[in-house]
């Protein structure tokens, strides 16, 4: 039998928790974003220490388990004068391993489209930029929705993870309530729950993004 006192009482506290990773999701969306995509640019400058610096970036953020990045972030940078609180540690590494990933995507698709269109803007006089900004980004946008997708949903459900530096999220409060009541089911059920509606609101807003895009 389902404890339905405990359901109602855990439904608000949970909400807290997943304000907090709304909160650290948001941020390090944001940040993790921008920096993928300045970094996926400039992966494809031509300029071999700047595409070797990338590279090796995005290698340590495939090769590493994130959680190893939670703690070099939250642990290790204080050794080097860099400290952060708990929320703004989480931030700065789930952005961190957002943006090794969007960069990826970001020279990848750049990369696949057709380089006789990016030859011809060049016969006809445009700048590399404006090849860039005017042909190559347009074309490339829509196939980046579904990859970069999976990467921000992967990116919330592993803020998760930033329960083992005490972030208050979602998960962590969960275990707070199973801790003092012994209810893991019920508490486990409703954390499925919140996780599900939650990626499933940001996955039919990325298919609405990907549908207005032009197709070429």
């Amino acid at each position: 039998m389902l404890d339905w006192d405990i359901i109602k009482m855990a439904i608000p506290l949970l909400a807290e928790g997943l304000t907090v990773t709304l909160y650290v999701s948001f941020f390090a969306g944001i940040i993790g974003t921008f920096a993928g995509i300045i970094l996926g640019l400039l992966s494809l400058s031509n300029i071999k220490p700047l595409e070797l610096f990338i590279r090796i970036y995005v290698d340590f953020v495939r090769g590493t388990p994130l959680l190893i990045q939670i703690f070099l972030v939250f642990f290790a940078l204080p050794v080097i004068g860099i400290k952060f609180n708990e929320i703004w540690a989480g931030v700065a590494a789930l952005a961190f391993n957002l943006a090794g990933y969007t960069a990826e995507i970001v020279r990848g698709s750049v990369g696949a489209v057709e380089k006789g269109q990016a030859e011809a803007a060049k016969g006809i006089g445009m700048t590399r930029e404006k090849i860039l900004v005017y042909i190559l980004l347009p074309q490339a946008a829509r196939q980046m929705v579904p990859p970069f997708t999976n990467e921000l949903i992967t990116m919330i459900k592993s803020s998760s993870l930033l329960s083992v530096i005490s972030v208050y999220e979602l998960t962590r409060s969960g275990q707070a309530i199973i801790s003092v009541h012994f209810v893991p089911f019920e508490i486990y059920g409703l954390l499925a729950l919140y996780y599900w509606g939650l990626i499933t609101t940001i996955s039919w807003a990325t298919r609405q993004l990907e549908r207005r895009l032009p197709a070429w």
